[in-house]
């Protein structure tokens, strides 16, 4: 590549990797951070190079992409870590992969950019799976001219990307597409469940289903494991659940009730309590198996 700068990534875990393997099959070198030193283990098999510190990651490269957990924890690293560090003007981009409030993050926005940082939302739809496959699809938040100065590192990152608005409109696009996408996972887990006490073969079933009106990429990608209870984890129930409340509160912000994503929400608190969160999200079949009725 011709930039001289690496990429920087912040939080290497199922998501961080899958960029980190992206990023370096398009050339890109590559300095990570995670506060897990296993995390930052992993980082150098896939070829990356771990920094001592957030600081340390900031001074040296840039872009810097932001794969952590919570609007918590971008506000935190960004403002308490990336900040103090770069000072006034640095003029750095800041790529937040993480799905967060989608107002708190448009108000982290409008505060970095008076400091000089310049900040992209670029929450992505499809599991860590597909985002290391280079199937992810990128809902992109945030002024035109930083989208088109980072377009090299966006085409390494996602199969495709669209432009949605401003900062905040990436996450509320991939708030409102999770909703779809976590309630075709329930749906399924339900169908097969369903069709198992029914008397019919789960696996013969999901064929029968992927050939029919029923069919979505869902019954592809989790299909499989929901019928042979393979639950290793390439999105957690955790993190979806973390989603789903995003989603309630921006309803209850703009009024407007979501039935089904209540019943969702019941179900994977449900799987939480049983200690199934760091399970993958498919595992929400588990807990539709355990509502049958005496």
């Amino acid at each position: 590549m011709s930039d001289p700068n690496p990429v920087g990534v912040i939080g290497i875990g199922l998501l961080g990797q899958a960029f980190v393997h992206r990023l370096r099959g398009a050339g890109f070198e590559i300095m990570g951070f995670d506060v897990d030193a296993a995390k930052n283990a992993k980082l150098a098999e896939l070829g990356g190079c771990a920094t001592a510190s957030v600081g340390d990651l900031a001074r040296r490269c840039d872009p810097i992409v932001l794969a952590v957990f919570s609007t918590d924890q971008v506000e935190d690293v960004i403002e308490r870590e990336l900040l103090p560090v770069l000072g006034n003007g640095s003029g750095k981009v800041v790529l937040c992969a993480s799905t967060c409030d989608p107002d708190r993050i448009a108000a982290l926005g409008e505060r970095v950019a008076r400091r000089g940082l310049r900040l992209l939302e670029t929450p992505v739809s499809g599991a860590s799976g597909q985002v290391s496959r280079g199937e992810g699809v990128g809902l992109i938040g945030g002024d035109g001219d930083v989208v088109r100065a980072v377009e090299p590192i966006l085409r390494a990152l996602f199969a495709s990307y669209f432009h949605i608005g401003k900062v905040g409109d990436g996450g509320r696009a991939k708030l409102a597409v999770n909703l779809i996408l976590g309630l075709n996972r329930l749906a399924l887990a339900e169908g097969l469940v369903f069709a198992e006490r029914l008397g019919l073969d789960p696996e013969a079933f999901l064929k029968v289903a992927r050939r029919s009106a029923a069919y979505s990429q869902v019954l592809d990608i989790k299909g499989s494991k929901m019928t042979r209870g393979e639950f290793a984890a390439e999105g957690r129930i955790t993190q979806h659940l973390k989603d789903v409340h995003l989603m309630l509160e921006q309803a209850e912000r703009v009024k407007q009730r979501l039935p089904l994503l209540e019943i969702h929400a019941d179900v994977l608190d449900a799987c939480v309590r049983q200690g199934e969160g760091d399970l993958d999200n498919s595992a929400v079949i588990k807990e539709i198996r355990r509502r049958t009725r005496s």
